[in-house]
């Protein structure tokens, strides 16, 4: 029920946005704007269900919720939908809001690509930008466009493919809606959702049982479904809606008991892991696939998926691990990393900078956890747009953490920024500033365009600074929206084993940077590894499994990651880097 309701908020707060969007480009005033901005930021970080607080007559009390608001909120549980919002997705092309998918189309650009070359979706874009027509455009400029057309490309290249955070929380709903089917013993969730991918094509389910068309009907009818694909006697296909208003689609098989291993092993893949093994079991004379492994028409394994390794020899290995990088030359299995093993998160935000949430707030949802620690990481000056904090009141909020601490015992707040690298490579703080912080994490948030040597060095600068101890969101990538930047990985992995500086494994789902590749090239280079949520608000807390999902990808272990250790072994780790 936990996520159905957090599922209710995040529709609730992606209607607001998307009637500010939709305000912002008919020329609304922008304090109109941000309030309904305020009302989404607000609604999507709220950790108690927003049906609950409507019931209980709290919509109103909610920061930046005003009375009409708190009406619109209840007109969307009550119907499903608001009509100011369908009023003006109504008054304006039905492809225009498509156009603020586009890494580098905000709403003020739609409404000047509109109003002035009458461009109402993507193609009439591509064909302006060909013609020259939006270069010409009063404030565009050459380096916008191609910044947008490659925004174009990466769009229609990522279409069809839904990120981590948005398939997982929907596919548990569904396995979780399967279970409670009368006939269902077991239901498990395959494919690349199953392996951690950053992005994932379709959902697959799996449901043991006896009955598979009364299972399979049930399927096809849950109420989530937009769409029934395919009504089979042992599959169904569905649509079903995101989040975000995009459809994926949902295949859910049932399968006997004896069978079930191989089915679930089969659906996991990859299909590069899957070839590797259907080609042992042929040198061997057995024939392997979904129903299970034989020897001519005797089934040798199939009930459990670790019986089907074992019989063929091979290492049986974590879904993650499932994309033929090695894992068949494995002599030794050693376990990865689990969210269990998480100590605590070194990148978090507060109300200081552009967080929801304050010290103590996001101190008390961490202690809840069962974290030891949380390093408090806001902004650093330059970046204005997060309200970054002026040297004076950086001084101010470390004694501001460091008194905070007094009220805790279960959890230690360590001094903390998230300081950017400038576009010349120096720090965006001076160095008796960085000193005075128990953790420093450095970032990049401007001049992403630059040459690869010039980010590149600006990354190494940083990394030889001796207060900084990490490296955060290395690449700068969004996925599906930003391309990440043209960065030497090797020189920046090489330098950072140099200088024992850690990597970032940035959790929120939109970034997952590092990737699983470049985190298993750090590993192995003798890099230590912070797996981080960068939670601006309570609830982004629970973002750390989608970075955990990655780094197993990445073949990581609880020793390659520093936010494993007990707070005594951290700081220990911490000053080796200060004391060079």
């Amino acid at each position: 029920m936990a996520i159905l309701a957090n599922m209710k908020n995040k529709e609730v707060a992606s209607v607001f946005g998307e009637i500010a969007d939709l305000l912002e480009i008919n020329g609304e005033q922008a304090f109109r704007v941000n309030s309904y901005r305020r009302v989404a930021r607000t609604v999507k970080d709220l950790t108690k269900d927003i049906e609950e607080l409507s019931r209980d007559g709290g919509l109103a009390a909610l920061q930046g919720v005003g009375k009409a608001s708190a009406e619109r909120i209840q007109e969307y549980l009550t119907t499903g939908k608001i009509a100011m919002h369908q009023d003006l997705m109504a008054a304006m092309p039905a492809g225009l809001p498509a156009l603020l998918k586009i890494s580098g189309m905000g709403p003020k650009k739609v409404a000047l690509v509109w109003k002035s070359l009458n461009v109402t979706g993507i193609e009439d874009l591509k064909r302006a930008i060909a013609s020259g027509e939006f270069a010409a455009l009063k404030g565009m400029g050459a380096k916008s466009v191609e910044q947008i057309a490659k925004g174009i490309e990466l769009l229609e290249n990522s279409a069809g493919r839904t990120p981590l955070g948005l398939a997982w929380p929907l596919a548990e709903e569904l396995a979780d809606a399967m279970r409670a089917v009368k006939g269902v013993r077991r239901v498990e969730i395959a494919g690349s959702l199953r392996r951690g991918a950053e992005t994932i094509g379709d959902l697959d389910l799996l449901c043991e049982a006896d009955d598979g068309a009364i299972i399979v009907g049930a399927f096809t009818t849950l109420p989530q479904v937009k769409r029934v694909l395919a009504n089979g006697d042992t599959k169904g296909s569905v649509l079903v809606e995101r989040r975000d208003g995009a459809d994926i689609q949902v295949d859910c098989r049932v399968v006997p008991g004896e069978s079930f291993g191989a089915a679930l092993q089969y659906f996991t893949g990859s299909k590069e892991h899957n070839v590797r093994l259907r080609e042992i079991a042929s040198k061997k004379g057995w024939k392997l696939n979904e129903w299970g492994l034989f020897d001519g028409d005797k089934r040798l394994a199939g009930t459990d998926e670790a019986g089907i390794y074992e019989k063929l020899g091979v290492p049986f290995v974590s879904p993650e691990q499932r994309e033929d990088r090695g894992e068949f030359d494995l002599r030794e299995i050693e376990p990865l990393i689990e969210l269990s093993d998480i100590r605590g998160d070194l990148h978090c935000h507060t109300t200081a900078s552009d967080g929801t949430a304050d010290a103590e707030a996001m101190a008390r949802a961490a202690c809840d956890r069962g974290y030891e620690y949380i390093a408090i990481t806001d902004h650093s000056k330059s970046s204005a747009v997060a309200n970054g904090l002026a040297i004076d009141r950086m001084w101010r909020q470390i004694e501001m953490v460091r008194s905070l601490n007094k009220k805790f015992d279960k959890i230690t707040l360590l001094v903390g920024c998230e300081c950017d690298i400038l576009a010349d490579g120096s720090m965006d703080y001076p160095d008796n500033l960085l000193a005075a912080c128990d953790f420093v994490v450095a970032s990049v948030h401007s001049a992403m365009k630059q040459s690869r040597d010039k980010v590149t060095g600006r990354i190494l600068s940083a990394i030889e600074n001796p207060y900084v101890t990490l490296v955060g969101h290395p690449t700068t990538r969004l996925i599906n929206r930003r391309e990440p930047m043209d960065l030497d990985m090797e020189a920046v992995i090489s330098k950072a084993a140099e200088t024992q500086t850690a990597l970032e494994l940035n959790s929120s789902w939109q970034r997952l940077d590092l990737c699983d590749r470049h985190v298993r090239m750090a590993v192995e280079a003798g890099v230590k590894i912070a797996i981080d949520t960068d939670a601006h608000s309570i609830a982004q807390f629970d973002q750390m499994r989608y970075g955990i999902a990655t780094a197993r990808r990445g073949w990581v272990r609880a020793k390659d990651v520093i936010n494993t250790l007990h707070l005594p072994l951290l700081r220990k780790w911490i000053a080796k880097k200060r004391s060079r």
